[in-house]
């Protein structure tokens, strides 16, 4: 569906009224496709820190075109700070010096990086140094505007040559929903990234399930990551057959239906990739059902049922894999939260509850994991999908509006920041849940 509100800011008569009402003005955000360079101009980096040198490095092996002298008049695709050289408060400063003066001078939709050094590991003036940048890079990301986004990456001592996945993902078109987040790298004590086939196609040779793929969200994932190179079995219950056969079919991949709350499931889930593929190498539990209504008059079955399928499902089929040894040596997990999980919504204790549930179980497995599985998760926001272009207009703008992006985001957003997360180069990135919400007004 179009958005017309934004269709009508770029007329004459809606400039006019976003000019003099101020008025929520969205930008047309830059997304990427196949064949376009991951960055579409030049990134500016600064600071003084211990990742000045592979981040130079990084950026080069990635293509991105990169210079630490910012030459007046010359407009920019990004910026990346190093500031793990940040110690004390006092050094904060160092943010506004190397920022102001070239804020203006960057593009439509471009990308600001700022790096750090990961607060729990820390002590003294230097933890409190480094915590400071997450008030900055989330404030910085609601002032940018004009589609362009913020990110903090903490990155751990020895994990320096991990950064590439992340940098590829963050200063590209693929982040375009996807801001004021704060990431960590090497925080559960893998370090290292595995080489990556190519940078289009990551995935090469690589096996991925994805539930719930028959589609909307589940089923552009599904294309996101056979467009990266990954033959792909959906998943979906069996009245979905024909539509998720459709979707596998075009993709070349395979399908199977049953309900993911079976006793059973896990058992026959994992029988089939034991007797298709050996093993997985991606697992991405998308399925997800709501049943709202207020607690007062929830029904048991109604609060149950999406727990069930939500959380309990996406435990029980991974807990089978693993003991299975179905997941290869430097596999990914990968589950779907909700900003619901993150801020509560009203008429969903159930579906906040298990979405919420969702990155509690991110937290609990992913120092737990060995041979460089990692597990993540994504908190989706106002995502325009069949679903919501079904709402009420009223709770459809405020839901699209209530960002510091003005918009809803698309499938594909949600989709490309799980093939970031697939990635073979993404070892080090492991139990983090990030929000593709267009950094939405409520919520951390």
């Amino acid at each position: 569906m179009t958005d017309r509100y934004q269709a009508f800011t770029t007329t004459p008569i809606g400039k006019l009224l976003v000019k003099n009402l101020g008025l929520p003005a969205p930008v047309k955000l830059d997304r990427w496709t196949p064949g376009s360079p991951l960055v579409d101009g030049t990134v500016v980096t600064g600071g003084a820190g211990r990742l000045v040198d592979q981040l130079t490095a990084s950026l080069d092996k990635l293509e991105i075109a990169n210079t630490d002298e910012a030459v007046e008049g010359q407009t920019y695709k990004g910026l990346v700070f190093d500031a793990t050289g940040i110690r004390t408060a006092e050094d904060l400063v160092e943010l506004e010096r190397f920022f102001t003066p070239k804020l203006r001078s960057l593009a439509r939709c471009s990308r600001v990086l700022v790096l750090g050094a990961i607060p729990e590991k820390l002590t003294g003036e230097d933890r409190v140094a480094q915590r400071a940048l997450e008030g900055f890079t989330r404030s910085l990301g609601k002032e940018i505007g004009r589609g362009s986004t913020v990110q903090l990456v903490y990155v751990a001592e020895g994990a320096e040559q991990a950064l590439e996945s992340t940098l590829a993902f963050y200063l590209s078109p693929k982040s375009a929903y996807v801001s004021g987040q704060v990431v960590r790298i090497g925080a559960t004590g893998v370090t290292k990234a595995k080489p990556v086939p190519s940078v289009e196609q990551p995935l090469t040779n690589k096996v991925a399930i994805v539930t719930g793929a028959s589609r909307g969200i589940g089923e552009q994932i599904a294309r996101v990551l056979h467009r990266d190179g990954a033959k792909v079995l959906g998943i979906d219950v069996p009245q979905a057959a024909s539509e998720l056969l459709a979707v596998t079919k075009e993709l070349d991949g395979d399908s199977l239906t049953l309900d993911i709350t079976g006793p059973d499931a896990p058992q026959r889930i994992a029988q089939y990739v034991k007797d298709t593929y050996g093993q997985v190498d991606v697992v991405v539990h998308n399925a997800g059902i709501t049943r709202d209504k207020r607690l007062a008059n929830m029904a048991e079955d109604r609060f149950a049922s999406v727990v069930a399928v939500n959380l309990i499902a996406p435990e029980r089929i991974t807990a089978e894999l693993l003991a299975q040894n179905l997941i290869k040596d430097n596999g990914r997990i990968i589950g779907v939260s909700s900003m619901a999980g993150i801020a509560g919504n009203l008429g969903q204790t159930n579906y906040a509850a298990s979405k919420a549930g969702v990155i509690g179980w991110v937290d609990e497995l992913a120092p737990t994991l060995k041979k460089g599985i990692t597990i993540n998760a994504v908190a989706p926001g106002f995502i325009q999908t069949k679903m919501t272009d079904a709402m009420p207009f009223a709770s459809r703008e405020v839901g699209q509006r209530l960002n510091a992006m003005s918009q809803a985001g698309q499938p594909v957003d949600v989709a490309e920041a799980i093939a970031w997360y697939a990635s073979p180069g993404s070892t080090a990135v492991n139990g983090n849940t990030v929000r593709v919400c267009g950094q939405m007004m409520l919520g951390a």
